[in-house]
């Protein structure tokens, strides 16, 4: 049985300002996905060819990311207040800017950034499938990043565990009872192996939209699953069939992510 490592959630002070870790691993993120778009998905196909409205350049990158930057901050905030506790910050509406306090939620903090692209890609002229197929493979290791926080964070645990089983552990806050470190498996599954296997999927040519499709799908499922070990939030428990609130909110994710491949595979072959 493992002691979660006794790590201080603020990395440097910096006067009065204090700059914790998990906003650390929001700039990795941003970070990862900004090199991965840039020095790969630009250079391959079918993005190094395209030519209407415009060729794809390093400019546009660092623009679409800056709209996805306020996309996850607005979405995950707002995602966290409507999913998880609707009723309270209706009654107590300006908490909802209380961002350090805490509270964010990925399918919040993904519907931002896809509007934030919707927009971008509006205004630019660009099919906003193609906009979503290029940045969908750079996101995994941004998630695997924000699990690393989570874990130092010491927050968003797993469920009690075996004590025989070798990697479980003793979170602080949360007793004395062995769990599973859901935030590493989250770690692997959402970041890691999404990443490999949609790295791996998309190298070769795809139909508008399939990368994307792809994307929803394989996160969603990687999501259920990893749901099974982690606690359910404690003002929430299991709600119908015994599934969290995560597992629900994967439900329409993944529906969505095989209806967008299958609409995509009868549509024409992406080119330039």
């Amino acid at each position: 049985m493992l002691i979660q490592p006794e790590i201080d959630p603020v990395a440097i002070h910096l006067g009065p300002l204090a700059v914790h870790w998990y906003g650390i691993t929001y700039l990795v993120a941003f970070g990862l996905f900004y090199l991965l778009a840039t020095r790969g998905r630009l250079r391959h196909e079918p993005f190094a060819s395209v030519t209407q409205p415009a060729p794809w350049r390093r400019s546009d990158i660092e623009d679409l990311l800056f709209w996805c930057v306020i996309g996850v901050i607005v979405g995950g905030r707002l995602g966290y207040c409507l999913f998880y506790k609707p009723g309270y910050y209706a009654a107590h509406p300006l908490e909802i800017f209380y961002i350090t306090k805490g509270g964010m939620s990925f399918h919040g903090g993904m519907l931002g950034p896809i509007a934030a692209a919707a927009l971008w890609a509006h205004r630019r002229g660009r099919p906003w499938l193609q906009v979503t197929d290029l940045s969908a493979p750079c996101v995994p290791l941004g998630l695997a990043a924000g699990r690393i926080g989570n874990f130092i964070n010491g927050e968003l645990w797993g469920r009690v565990a075996d004590p025989s089983l070798p990697w479980a552990m003793v979170f602080r806050g949360a007793g004395d009872a062995p769990r599973h470190p859901s935030q590493i498996y989250q770690f692997l599954l959402e970041g890691v192996l999404l990443f490999v296997l949609l790295g791996l999927y998309a190298r070769r040519p795809r139909r508008t939209g399939q990368v994307s499709g792809a994307f929803l799908f394989g996160y969603g499922v990687l999501r259920f699953t990893a749901e099974f070990f982690r606690e359910p939030d404690d003002f929430l428990g299991l709600l119908a069939l015994n599934m969290s609130m995560g597992q629900w909110l994967c439900v329409p994710m993944i529906v969505a992510g095989a209806a967008l491949w299958v609409w995509a595979s009868r549509a024409p072959a992406a080119g330039p």
